[in-house]
């Protein structure tokens, strides 16, 4: 069988790059919301927290730890009922989205926590001298103050959903991980497996680039 060359093989690489874009996408605004929750609950709870609630953070703690010791990849597989039974079917780039939302929430929700944790006891006295009540804390205390954290965190947390993405195409989620697996590993063609990789490279460092940009625009403006 002939060999495509990369240039032949860029419209199909361009596909999939339209792919890891949907799943990464969707995944990243689910993982965004629901990290932010659970990490928010999670300093509340805490023995130093605004409502402490001891079995309830253990237990959530004990949850979010436990996810996110699990390998994707296992992660992934074991998820594959619950996906099909969530979604109609186990492959492709919209099934896809529920192992990566699943795999990543755990660790944005503890970046969260360690953000929320480094705003200054002090503001959060002075709101309740104030008479905020703690959802008025939240909103605006914790969450503005920490917002170069979370969004440092949320960098880190695409990142990896991007390096996860590349994970699903094993077991048939699509995406340049698939195209890499398919059409350059398994028909030994260096020079596209090449392009999957030098293209990943890039996007990453794009993605990098502007939340370190953003985090230190953050920073300036409150200097």
């Amino acid at each position: 069988m002939k060999q495509a060359t990369w240039q032949e093989a860029l419209p199909e690489l361009l596909g999939a790059l339209g792919e890891t874009a949907w799943m990464v996408g969707w995944s990243f605004l689910i993982v965004t919301v629901f990290g932010i929750a659970i990490g928010v609950l999670l300093r509340l709870w805490a023995s130093d927290g605004l409502t402490p609630n001891r079995p309830a953070y253990t237990i959530v703690g004990a949850v979010v730890n436990v996810a996110r010791s699990l390998p994707f990849l296992i992660l992934m597989i074991a998820l594959i009922g619950f996906t099909r039974w969530l979604v109609g079917t186990a492959y492709g780039p919209t099934p896809a989205i529920v192992p990566l939302a699943v795999g990543a929430i755990p660790f944005y929700a503890r970046v969260v926590e360690a953000a929320l944790r480094e705003v200054a006891p002090g503001k959060i006295e002075a709101a309740q001298v104030m008479g905020a009540t703690t959802w008025d804390i939240v909103r605006k205390v914790l969450l503005p103050e920490s917002l170069a954290g979370l969004v440092s965190g949320a960098t880190l947390t695409l990142v990896t959903l991007i390096g996860y993405s590349t994970m699903s195409g094993v077991i048939g989620g699509g995406g340049v991980g698939d195209f890499a697996l398919r059409y350059g590993y398994q028909r030994f063609n260096q020079p596209v497996l090449l392009m999957s990789v030098v293209l990943l490279i890039i996007i990453v460092q794009l993605v990098q680039t502007i939340g370190d940009t953003m985090v230190a625009r953050m920073a300036h403006r409150r200097g």
